[in-house]
């Protein structure tokens, strides 16, 4: 239900941005480091949308990455505690055969 939730917002988000984009189809002047040049304004509200887009998403994924090695290394730990935990404690039985 929550996909479902995010998937509507997005293409809500993206139909207002199409509409706006649409309206706005004067040419702006678009001023690089080395120099200017003149765009309709639809192509750069939607290649800076795009862009946006492009870096979230590639944020997004470098996390994703991130938290799914930090679950493997916790699985990994944890197993090895439950290894632990499951073994027989011969060393306390030793202790008492001495007596």
């Amino acid at each position: 239900m929550k996909f479902q939730w995010a998937l509507l917002f997005g293409f809500l988000f993206a139909l207002i941005v199409a509409v706006f984009a649409v309206i706005n189809v004067d040419d702006v002047t678009v001023n690089y480091l080395f120099g200017e040049s003149k765009w309709p304004l639809i192509l750069v509200i939607l290649s800076s949308v795009l862009m946006g887009g492009l870096i979230v998403g590639s944020v997004g994924i470098v996390r994703m990455y991130s938290l799914q090695r930090q679950v493997k290394l916790l699985k990994k730990e944890n197993d090895k505690l439950k290894a632990e935990q499951d073994k027989p404690e011969d060393s306390g039985k030793e202790v008492l055969e001495k007596d």
